[in-house]
């Protein structure tokens, strides 16, 4: 058991049932009456936003969670198909629990969290910048750095991004995954 002093980010609850990871909070203590928390939870099964108020001293039921590598292998019809790498073990995880899947290609390593007691998976997350190759864009055109344009562009995952227009097919970028968003050109 936890209560709103412990709220941390990272940390999961559970909340009738399901589990929620607490993505930002704040303590806030008004002049006039009792403190409160004032929390935002990712829903772990469906990824949805919860907007959530406790009140100070309230008791929360902690889920401990482990970190664990894997790596990423293929996709088939029961999910995508990842395997640990400290004991080989394999195992498929749907779509809609790991986080940036748009930018996930054979071979990536991922972290994925572990319900302790209960050993079902419950997110996997890509690291939060990843290299990838651009497979189609339209040519860039020298000089075109003095604006913030940009242009669309397909990288070897098949995700669609948008990229400045000095960016060439061929190239390869890094994304942040967490928003889809282009961060810098890589030099080979």
């Amino acid at each position: 058991m936890a209560t709103t002093a412990d709220i941390r980010n990272g940390m999961c609850i559970d909340i009738e049932g399901q589990y929620f990871v607490v993505v930002e909070f704040l303590h806030v203590k008004p002049g006039k009456g009792a403190a409160f928390v004032r929390t935002k939870l990712r829903n772990v099964k469906s990824g949805r936003i919860l907007d959530k108020t406790f009140n100070a001293g309230v008791k929360l039921d902690e889920v401990r969670i482990e970190r664990r590598p894997y790596q990423y292998l293929y996709k088939d019809d029961m999910g995508y198909n990842f395997m640990n790498t400290e004991t080989f073990e394999q195992i498929a995880i749907p779509g809609e629990q790991i986080e940036g899947v748009a930018f996930l290609k054979e071979g990536d390593m991922v972290e994925v969290q572990v319900h302790t007691e209960t050993e079902t998976i419950l997110t996997a997350e890509l690291p939060t910048t990843v290299i990838l190759q651009i497979t189609y864009t339209e040519p860039g055109l020298k000089g075109d750095t003095a604006t913030n344009a940009t242009k669309p562009a397909t990288v070897e995952t098949g995700a669609e991004i948008r990229v400045p227009l000095f960016i060439n097919e061929g190239e390869k970028i890094k994304i942040n995954t967490k928003d889809g968003s282009y961060v810098e050109r890589v030099k080979e």
